[in-house]
């Protein structure tokens, strides 16, 4: 992908001890400066495993970490690297949906992985950013970008204009069925897609499955979420109801990972907030 750039390709399915939490993807930027972690991991046993990584590629040291959102995978491993005195950076709406809802996290990923993660610890990111945010190392320019509302609260997407790779994070799918959860904002998401595709990515890494181009990510991604949400506005128009909504046929997405545990949930979802909507 580039000498600089690397990602460790998380599993494209829930995170569990099989895959030791490791289910979505860990990038990092090696610069003259230092380097730029972007998610701290689901645990700090992962996070250690990364850095073990990035040792048998350079000896400088890491200067950031960037948690891409509010979700456990992003940040459960912070504390390994918050032991270590690196700053970790997150947009400000995730910090507060990980202040709110990161002991939740916690003890999901504590029951899910056993006495390994004992002394698992909730660190709140440190810096907060709101849309945009230059960081610059020696020989690394770095813009952090919040496109918009999208998958979850505080989605922030690391772009590397030089070399014209995106870490696009959780705003982007291709090889999983993106989820819609209760706090996903599809209408925005549709919009903030377009925001994020102007830059004219060359490469772009999502938050699952490894890199791709823009167009890729656009027919799974936003074209998905056009999709769905056209199905459900008919089904509205029709006085249609819920179990309408579940036997959408979603079939020309069905090779995607997740599609079984997410499709049904995913219209239901849907139809629900734009339900409410017409209220």
């Amino acid at each position: 992908m580039s000498e600089s750039v690397y990602s460790a390709i998380g599993a494209t399915a829930a995170p569990s001890r099989e895959n030791f939490g490791h289910n979505n993807n860990l990038s990092f930027i090696i610069a003259e400066g230092g380097v730029m972690v972007v998610n701290g991991g689901d645990n700090a046993l992962l996070a250690a495993a990364l850095h073990d990584a990035i040792r048998e590629l350079t000896s400088k040291p890491v200067r950031y970490v960037i948690n891409e959102n509010g979700q456990g995978h992003a940040f459960l491993g912070n504390s390994y690297w918050s032991d270590l005195g690196v700053p970790i950076i997150a947009q400000r709406e995730a910090i507060e949906e990980i202040q709110a809802h990161g002991q939740n996290s916690l003890a999901q990923m504590r029951e899910r992985m056993g006495p390994l993660v004992d002394d698992a610890r909730v660190v709140v990111p440190g810096i907060a950013v709101d849309d945009r945010y230059l960081l610059e190392l020696p020989g690394l320019r770095v813009e952090l970008i919040r496109f918009g509302a999208a998958h979850s609260p505080g989605d922030l997407s690391v772009w590397l204009p030089e070399q014209r790779i995106l870490i696009a994070g959780d705003i982007a799918f291709h090889e999983r069925l993106l989820g819609i959860f209760p706090d996903s904002d599809v209408d925005a998401w549709i919009e903030s897609f377009d925001v994020m595709a102007d830059l004219k990515p060359a490469i772009v890494i999502p938050g699952h499955g490894g890199p791709t181009d823009i167009d890729t990510i656009r027919y799974f991604t936003q074209g998905y979420l056009e999709f769905l949400r056209d199905e459900i506005e008919r089904i509205l128009d029709e006085d249609g109801d819920l179990s309408d909504a579940y036997d959408i046929d979603q079939s020309a997405y069905s090779e995607l990972d997740t599609f079984d545990e997410l499709a049904r949930k995913n219209a239901g979802r849907l139809f629900r907030q734009m339900e409410e909507k017409l209220w």
